[in-house]
């Protein structure tokens, strides 16, 4: 089965909470504090390989998820890091933003990328040692990972894509000029994926060709399967356009020319500009006293397109066509490669503003915020010692003045994320 889009979720590793622990050796005394750091979430990596032709894992399985980092251990020593989740694409993939659609990265190469990262491992109490504070019993805890939905869309990398009507002759074309052996049957809608092959043309001159299925008028909004391919497309450098010249499936070949243009400039005006060459395909089976292949070149020339007589069937006209391919590539540039569409960094971003919310309901005065939570995490309220730095850290970071302001009155209930006290002046 060929599945090109897949929509997922990633979720790095939690970093792992800082370590309360104090020094503990014989003939020590008061060793002091030596908790240490806890260790890193792991990142979600996703790396292209080119063994893989489809997104299908990824319809049996949906979300990934890296470890979390161990806590800080005694002695100073650091905890164990998150290991790294590493997710294969196929070599063409598009990482985006499901919300949005934003594309994130382009999987065109070999270079991993990190599409989440583990948060950071808290400190340990080892960090809070002051000449005033010489035993505090509190750490940091691990920040959370970064947590993602990603559109994953597979776009095909070729040099050139072959479109038509079905059953016009890609498939077997493909088939002649490469190693590719995509299905062949006298039938519509035999190929209902698209076929990569490679084309040799001389030492050291390749290129690669994509057999796209059969697009019918109407694609552009859905109709047949030309819709779901046209993506392939996308990155094409040029395009060969095979038409059927003897009219044997009873379409007009100029007809099928103006309807499949018509198609691309209603997908993508883009692609509708790429260069194309015209095959004119199944030129064996012409009838002699049509004025098909005449008024197909006439119309070629009018739009700035060349045409080359071929059939696939008999290998008549493919050499030709494959050179006159290579030369057209020799001018054109490399692939494209999408440029991201918005700075995941971000997106994922930590906020570093203070973020303190003050509401006041049924007498209570309720203190939320990510940084308060943060804060609170980190506080061990059954030590004198960590109440005092919680108190101070509250106090300079404003929220006592903004209650003040708000008009608190002494004696009146303050709730901190469940945590209540009451509050004096």
């Amino acid at each position: 089965m060929f599945v090109d889009i897949a929509k997922i979720r990633v979720k790095a590793g939690k970093g792992g909470d800082g370590r309360v622990a104090f020094h503990r050796e014989k003939y020590v005394a008061a060793g002091g504090p030596d908790g240490g750091d806890g260790g890193k979430g792991g990142d979600i990596v996703f790396v292209a390989d080119k063994h893989l032709s489809t997104l299908l894992d990824f319809r049996f399985k949906r979300k990934y998820t890296a470890p979390d980092g161990d806590m800080g251990g005694t002695n100073k020593s650091f905890g164990k890091n998150g290991e790294n989740v590493y997710i294969k694409v196929p070599v063409g993939t598009l990482i985006k933003d499901a919300a949005t659609g934003a594309i994130l990265h382009d999987m065109s190469d070999e270079q991993p990328f990190v599409a989440a990262r583990g948060g950071r491992g808290g400190w340990g109490n080892t960090h809070f040692a002051t000449p005033t504070r010489q035993a505090p019993r509190f750490a940091k805890p691990g920040l959370p990972g970064d947590e993602l939905e990603l559109l994953l869309e597979l776009k095909l990398i070729a040099d050139v894509g072959f479109l038509g009507f079905p059953n016009v002759g890609k498939s077997t074309l493909l088939s002649v000029i490469s190693a590719a052996r995509p299905k062949i049957a006298n039938y519509h809608f035999t190929t209902l994926s698209p076929n990569l092959g490679v084309v040799y043309v001389g030492e050291g001159q390749s290129f690669v060709a994509a057999d796209i299925p059969g697009i019918i008028e109407g694609a552009a909004e859905g109709a047949g399967l030309g819709h779901d391919f046209l993506r392939h497309i996308d990155r094409c450098r040029m395009l060969v356009h095979v038409v059927d010249v003897a009219g044997s499936e009873g379409r007009d070949p100029v007809e099928d020319l103006i309807a499949i243009n018509a198609e691309l400039a209603a997908f993508s005006e883009t692609l509708a500009t790429r260069p194309q060459i015209i095959a004119a395909n199944k030129c064996d089976i012409l009838d002699p006293e049509s004025d098909n292949l005449q008024r197909l070149r006439d119309k070629a020339e009018e739009l700035g397109y060349e045409l080359i007589e071929i059939s696939a069937a008999s290998n008549q006209g493919t050499k030709e066509l494959i050179y006159k391919v290579w030369q057209l590539l020799e001018t054109l540039p490399p692939v494209t490669v999408y440029e991201p569409e918005v700075d995941l960094s971000i997106m994922t971003e930590v906020p570093k503003e203070r973020e303190i919310i003050i509401e006041h309901e049924d007498g209570i005065w309720y203190i939320t915020g990510a940084w308060v939570e943060k804060i609170v995490s980190s506080i061990n309220f059954d030590d004198y010692e960590s109440r005092m730095y919680f108190d101070r850290v509250l106090r300079k970071a404003g929220v006592f003045d903004m209650l003040e302001r708000d008009g608190i009155q002494e004696k009146d209930t303050v709730d901190v994320f469940g945590l209540q006290f009451e509050y004096v002046y």
